[in-house]
């Protein structure tokens, strides 16, 4: 069974709709997949309806954006219930933070001598990637990784903060709302410092479900590491591959997936925070 846990779709800041997604994950091989698109469930009916189509198991989640020691750690979210108040608010509040931060970007770029507008960057409520994909229709860069690292990133000359749910406020909104939290590649892109051992063991005694070990962003000595470290703390360890469609090279369906019993304790996790939550949380979607 293949199963790749943290993708995204065009809700967010993929290339591909959900229904695309769903079936090409299904092309690909693979059994299960998560869709976890940034800080929102509006992809989860759609995808739902087109996994029961191609006959793939859907774990609905989502990434959400969180800060912790004024960085930004992702956190994953699996079949949390997203009318949750606490949960649905914080949600919100994210969104609402992205769409004042295009404005500000591209402004950003203007005093660097690039001419970007509003209307150049396609997304319902843009943020980074979708700034990254009107620099790279416009000729400035070749790609987004390009786009992120000469102007997008965190310290970046268009970088623009904005408002991110505190790590442990997400952590026990997501129990709270009957799901379970992982930690999205916890020391990539220079997060070791932020989230070391002792931090990850902190994390798991608030109610810290797993890390996700097998990404792109870990190098293999450091994903041995995460894997000896998730066992040490009893964490689920997860691996995935971070799809974004074409919005992300070398992250292709697949190309990291997550251990069946490691899966299957995920799943018996959020089985125990649903009932412990007495919320009416999703179900994982089967073939039909």
């Amino acid at each position: 069974m293949r199963i790749d846990l943290h993708t995204h779709s065009a809700v967010s800041d993929g290339t591909q709709t959900p229904t695309e997604l769903v079936r090409a994950a299904k092309a690909a091989g693979l059994d299960v997949l998560a869709l976890t698109d940034h800080d929102t469930a509006a992809g989860w009916a759609e995808a739902e309806a087109a996994a029961s189509e191609v006959g793939l198991t859907l774990v609905r989640g989502m990434e959400i954006s969180t800060g912790h020691r004024h960085r930004s750690v992702h956190l994953l979210a699996y079949l949390p219930d997203p009318t949750h108040p606490g949960l649905a608010a914080e949600l919100a509040r994210i969104v609402d933070g992205r769409g004042s931060r295009a404005p500000a970007m591209i402004a950003a770029l203007a005093r660097l001598g690039i001419e970007l507008s509003l209307d150049d960057v396609v997304a319902e409520v843009p943020g980074r990637p979708h700034v990254a994909d009107a620099l790279v229709r416009k000729g400035y860069v070749a790609d987004r990784d390009e786009a992120f690292a000469r102007y997008l990133d965190e310290g970046g000359p268009a970088y623009v903060d904005r408002y991110a749910c505190p790590l442990d406020t997400a952590v026990r909104l997501v129990g709270e709302a009957g799901g379970v939290a992982v930690v999205a590649h916890p020391w990539g892109r220079g997060r070791r410092d932020l989230l070391p051992a002792s931090e990850l063991e902190r994390l798991a005694r608030l109610g810290l479900a797993g890390i996700e070990v097998d990404h792109q962003d870990h190098a293999p000595s450091e994903r041995e590491e995460l894997r000896a470290l998730a066992r040490d703390l009893d964490l689920v360890a997860t691996g995935s591959s971070d799809h974004h469609g074409l919005g992300k090279v070398d992250h292709d369906l697949g190309v990291h997936t997550t251990a069946v019993e490691q899966y299957e304790r995920l799943i018996d996790r959020a089985a125990a925070a649903a009932r412990a939550s007495g919320r009416r949380t999703p179900a994982v979607v089967g073939p039909s």
